[in-house]
């Protein structure tokens, strides 16, 4: 691995200690980038993301925002997964200042949610959005997943190819999921596709993060692009990525 970016993690909420310490003992200059969580609806973010911004400058590369609650149920107000109201003034202003700060907004959510997001996405059409976990396909309706990859239409946003088994009733390698996978890749196409999440244990028959769990994640990358040329397929493993974070 030449780079990693660091999805911090819920545990640390606004807490940026371990990260800029992982900043400060990278094995290799400019290895680590970051994502960072905040309150997105919450009125002093976007002040709070231009000061860690301007202390780390070049290193965190998008905000990570929540919706994930139950379809139809009123957004949180408090607790350690923000899913806030996508539809807020606050939202929209925090949203502008990743534009403004040139970082990413990188959403986690149920397709449920995904006619919100393209709302706000299409008022930030030249900030990068990225979708994770393939927009956890297989936890909305048909319909919803297509709104999910109607996303596909504004040129800045990215899916993520990534925690395939939430989108998947089998066991490893997930053979149901791959027609969704294929569907995400006609929409976005290879250019606009990245791979992260590798060498977590997701056979359900171990835990942690292994070199073993890593293969096997590598074999299931290779089962599911089978159909894409391997220049595309070097797309999404890396190449894409190295652009979007600013590596390149």
């Amino acid at each position: 691995m030449d780079h990693a970016v660091i999805v911090h993690p819920e545990p640390y909420q606004d807490d940026y200690r371990y990260l800029e310490y992982c900043f400060a003992h990278e094995p290799s200059k400019g290895f680590f980038k970051g994502t960072c969580l905040f309150d997105p609806a919450s009125k002093d973010t976007p002040d709070r993301l231009s000061s860690l911004v301007g202390n780390n400058p070049g290193r965190i590369v998008a905000l990570r925002i929540h919706e994930t609650h139950k379809p139809g149920s009123a957004s949180l107000t408090s607790g350690p997964i923000k899913d806030r109201d996508l539809k807020s003034p606050e939202m929209k202003a925090t949203w502008k200042r990743c534009q403004q700060l040139k970082i990413a907004v990188q959403m986690h959510f149920l397709p449920y949610y995904a006619v919100d997001i393209l709302h706000l996405a299409q008022q930030f059409p030249d900030m990068p959005v990225i979708l994770d976990h393939l927009g956890r396909g297989g936890e909305g309706t048909a319909a919803e997943f297509n709104n999910v990859l109607k996303l596909a239409t504004l040129p800045k946003v990215y899916m993520k190819f990534a925690n395939i088994e939430s989108s998947s009733k089998e066991k490893y390698p997930f053979a149901d999921a791959k027609p969704l996978v294929r569907r995400a890749y006609d929409a976005f196409g290879p250019n606009r596709m990245i791979w992260g999440y590798f060498g977590h244990d997701a056979t359900g028959v171990g835990g942690g993060f292994s070199m073993a769990a890593f293969e096997r994640d590598a074999a299931l990358f290779e089962n599911m692009f089978d159909f894409a040329k391997e220049e595309e397929r070097q797309q999404i493993r890396g190449g894409n990525a190295l652009r979007l974070y600013r590596w390149a």
